[in-house]
Protein backbone atom coordinates (compact mmCIF):
# COMPACT_ATOMS: atom_id res chain seq x y z
CA UNK A 1 0.00 0.00 0.00
CA UNK A 2 1.41 3.37 -1.18
CA UNK A 3 1.20 6.48 0.78
CA UNK A 4 -1.94 7.92 -0.40
CA UNK A 5 -3.76 4.56 1.17
CA UNK A 6 -1.94 4.76 4.36
CA UNK A 7 -2.95 9.03 4.41
CA UNK A 8 -6.55 7.82 3.96
CA UNK A 9 -6.09 5.48 6.92
CA UNK A 10 -4.69 7.59 8.89
CA UNK A 11 -7.56 10.68 7.95
CA UNK A 12 -10.44 8.13 8.50
CA UNK A 13 -8.82 7.23 12.09
CA UNK A 14 -8.97 10.85 12.78
CA UNK A 15 -12.16 11.86 11.52
CA UNK A 16 -13.66 8.50 13.74
CA UNK A 17 -11.29 9.96 16.97
CA UNK A 18 -13.09 13.31 16.59
CA UNK A 19 -17.05 11.42 16.41
CA UNK A 20 -16.02 9.06 19.18
CA UNK A 21 -14.78 12.04 21.03
CA UNK A 22 -17.42 14.02 20.32
CA UNK A 23 -20.29 11.94 21.06
CA UNK A 24 -18.58 10.84 24.54
CA UNK A 25 -18.40 14.39 25.09
CA UNK A 26 -22.30 15.28 23.78
CA UNK A 27 -23.36 12.32 25.92
CA UNK A 28 -21.42 13.66 29.38
CA UNK A 29 -21.66 17.54 29.04
CA UNK A 30 -24.86 17.56 26.49
CA UNK A 31 -24.16 19.37 22.83
CA UNK A 32 -24.57 23.03 23.41
CA UNK A 33 -22.01 22.65 26.47
CA UNK A 34 -19.29 20.76 24.31
CA UNK A 35 -17.09 23.24 22.13
CA UNK A 36 -14.57 22.42 19.45
CA UNK A 37 -12.10 23.25 20.93
CA UNK A 38 -13.07 19.97 23.78
CA UNK A 39 -13.70 17.37 21.20
CA UNK A 40 -10.35 18.97 19.70
CA UNK A 41 -8.36 18.19 22.64
CA UNK A 42 -9.83 14.92 23.57
CA UNK A 43 -9.41 13.83 20.27
CA UNK A 44 -5.60 14.95 20.47
CA UNK A 45 -5.89 17.50 17.52
CA UNK A 46 -5.57 21.15 17.03
CA UNK A 47 -9.39 23.20 16.49
CA UNK A 48 -7.92 24.27 12.52
CA UNK A 49 -7.21 20.10 11.71
CA UNK A 50 -11.28 19.62 13.53
CA UNK A 51 -12.09 22.21 10.87
CA UNK A 52 -10.50 19.97 8.19
CA UNK A 53 -12.87 17.56 8.73
CA UNK A 54 -15.75 19.64 9.83
CA UNK A 55 -16.97 22.94 9.03
CA UNK A 56 -18.90 23.60 11.86
CA UNK A 57 -19.57 21.42 15.38
CA UNK A 58 -23.23 20.82 13.73
CA UNK A 59 -21.90 18.99 10.60
CA UNK A 60 -20.99 16.65 13.47
CA UNK A 61 -24.86 15.87 13.61
CA UNK A 62 -26.36 17.10 10.58
CA UNK A 63 -27.11 14.75 7.53
CA UNK A 64 -25.56 14.95 4.73
CA UNK A 65 -27.51 12.58 3.08
CA UNK A 66 -27.35 8.75 3.52
CA UNK A 67 -24.91 7.58 0.93
CA UNK A 68 -25.35 4.14 1.30
CA UNK A 69 -28.31 4.41 0.16
CA UNK A 70 -27.63 6.50 -3.07
CA UNK A 71 -25.45 4.07 -4.06
CA UNK A 72 -27.96 0.87 -3.23
CA UNK A 73 -30.62 2.56 -5.58
CA UNK A 74 -27.81 1.90 -8.39
CA UNK A 75 -27.95 -1.61 -7.69
CA UNK A 76 -31.95 -2.11 -7.42
CA UNK A 77 -33.83 -4.11 -10.04
CA UNK A 78 -36.66 -1.52 -11.90
CA UNK A 79 -40.14 -1.58 -10.12
CA UNK A 80 -42.63 -0.12 -8.48
CA UNK A 81 -40.80 3.15 -6.37
CA UNK A 82 -41.91 1.99 -3.04
CA UNK A 83 -40.39 -1.55 -3.47
CA UNK A 84 -37.23 0.00 -5.16
CA UNK A 85 -36.73 2.08 -2.08
CA UNK A 86 -37.61 -1.13 0.26
CA UNK A 87 -34.56 -2.70 -1.75
CA UNK A 88 -31.93 -0.12 -1.34
CA UNK A 89 -32.68 0.82 2.19
CA UNK A 90 -32.31 -3.34 3.20
CA UNK A 91 -29.03 -3.06 0.76
CA UNK A 92 -27.46 0.01 2.54
CA UNK A 93 -28.09 -1.58 6.10
CA UNK A 94 -26.60 -4.65 4.97
CA UNK A 95 -23.57 -3.08 3.27
CA UNK A 96 -22.83 -0.89 7.36
CA UNK A 97 -20.92 -2.83 10.14
CA UNK A 98 -22.83 -3.06 14.08
CA UNK A 99 -20.68 -0.41 14.94
CA UNK A 100 -21.43 2.32 11.27
CA UNK A 101 -25.27 1.23 12.41
CA UNK A 102 -24.49 2.64 16.46
CA UNK A 103 -22.73 5.40 15.74
CA UNK A 104 -25.29 6.12 13.12
CA UNK A 105 -28.10 5.85 15.81
CA UNK A 106 -25.82 7.94 18.36
CA UNK A 107 -26.00 10.45 15.82
CA UNK A 108 -29.51 10.47 15.14
CA UNK A 109 -30.40 10.65 19.00
CA UNK A 110 -28.47 14.30 19.02
CA UNK A 111 -30.29 15.13 15.59
CA UNK A 112 -33.95 14.85 16.55
CA UNK A 113 -33.41 15.95 20.33
CA UNK A 114 -31.42 19.21 20.23
CA UNK A 115 -34.09 21.89 18.39
CA UNK A 116 -30.98 23.13 16.70
CA UNK A 117 -29.95 20.04 14.74
CA UNK A 118 -33.43 19.07 14.15
CA UNK A 119 -33.88 22.17 12.69
CA UNK A 120 -30.65 21.92 10.37
CA UNK A 121 -31.64 18.25 9.37
CA UNK A 122 -34.94 19.22 8.29
CA UNK A 123 -33.00 22.46 6.00
CA UNK A 124 -31.08 19.74 4.60
CA UNK A 125 -33.95 17.00 4.11
CA UNK A 126 -34.82 18.87 0.48
CA UNK A 127 -31.30 17.83 -1.31
CA UNK A 128 -31.81 14.49 -0.28
CA UNK A 129 -35.06 13.89 -0.97
CA UNK A 130 -34.83 15.81 -4.09
CA UNK A 131 -32.00 13.26 -5.13
CA UNK A 132 -33.39 9.99 -4.79
CA UNK A 133 -36.74 11.30 -6.46
CA UNK A 134 -34.52 12.21 -9.36
CA UNK A 135 -32.46 9.00 -9.27
CA UNK A 136 -36.11 6.78 -9.03
CA UNK A 137 -38.05 9.18 -11.78
CA UNK A 138 -34.92 8.33 -14.05
CA UNK A 139 -34.96 4.89 -13.80
CA UNK A 140 -38.88 4.74 -14.48
CA UNK A 141 -38.26 6.98 -17.55
CA UNK A 142 -40.58 9.80 -16.22
CA UNK A 143 -39.95 13.32 -15.21
CA UNK A 144 -38.36 13.87 -12.41
CA UNK A 145 -42.00 16.43 -11.17
CA UNK A 146 -43.93 13.68 -12.09
CA UNK A 147 -46.54 13.39 -8.99
CA UNK A 148 -46.02 9.80 -8.68
CA UNK A 149 -42.59 10.20 -8.07
CA UNK A 150 -43.42 12.49 -5.49
CA UNK A 151 -46.22 10.69 -3.47
CA UNK A 152 -43.76 7.40 -3.41
CA UNK A 153 -40.63 9.68 -2.22
CA UNK A 154 -42.64 11.27 0.18
CA UNK A 155 -44.81 8.20 1.56
CA UNK A 156 -41.66 6.03 2.23
CA UNK A 157 -39.58 9.39 3.68
CA UNK A 158 -42.15 9.84 6.26
CA UNK A 159 -42.46 6.28 7.38
CA UNK A 160 -38.86 5.85 7.44
CA UNK A 161 -38.53 9.80 9.90
CA UNK A 162 -41.57 7.84 11.77
CA UNK A 163 -39.47 5.05 12.68
CA UNK A 164 -35.92 7.14 13.18
CA UNK A 165 -38.31 9.08 15.38
CA UNK A 166 -39.17 6.28 17.47
CA UNK A 167 -35.77 4.64 17.44
CA UNK A 168 -33.82 7.45 19.01
CA UNK A 169 -36.31 7.12 21.92
CA UNK A 170 -35.42 3.52 21.96
CA UNK A 171 -32.24 2.21 21.71
CA UNK A 172 -33.42 -1.35 21.85
CA UNK A 173 -34.97 -1.13 18.57
CA UNK A 174 -33.57 -2.61 15.65
CA UNK A 175 -33.89 0.34 13.38
CA UNK A 176 -33.23 -1.25 10.10
CA UNK A 177 -35.27 -4.19 10.82
CA UNK A 178 -38.16 -1.99 12.06
CA UNK A 179 -37.67 0.32 8.65
CA UNK A 180 -37.64 -2.53 6.30
CA UNK A 181 -40.94 -3.93 8.48
CA UNK A 182 -42.55 -0.39 8.51
CA UNK A 183 -41.79 -0.01 4.30
CA UNK A 184 -42.92 -3.64 3.93
CA UNK A 185 -46.71 -2.80 5.11
CA UNK A 186 -46.26 0.44 3.29
CA UNK A 187 -45.88 -1.41 -0.09
CA UNK A 188 -48.87 -3.33 1.03
CA UNK A 189 -51.35 -0.65 1.12
CA UNK A 190 -50.93 0.64 4.73
CA UNK A 191 -54.05 -2.34 5.57
CA UNK A 192 -54.33 -2.44 9.29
Amino acid sequence: MGDSGLRERKKARTREAILREAFRLFRERGYNATTVEQIAEAAEISPATFFRYFPTKEHLVTLDGFPPLIEALASQQPGAPVAVLRGAFRTAFAALSAEEIAAGHAREVFAVTVPELLVANLRKSPGVIREVGGILADRAGCAVDDPRIRNAVGAVFGVVAMVWLQWAHDPDMDGPAEIDRALAHLESGLNL
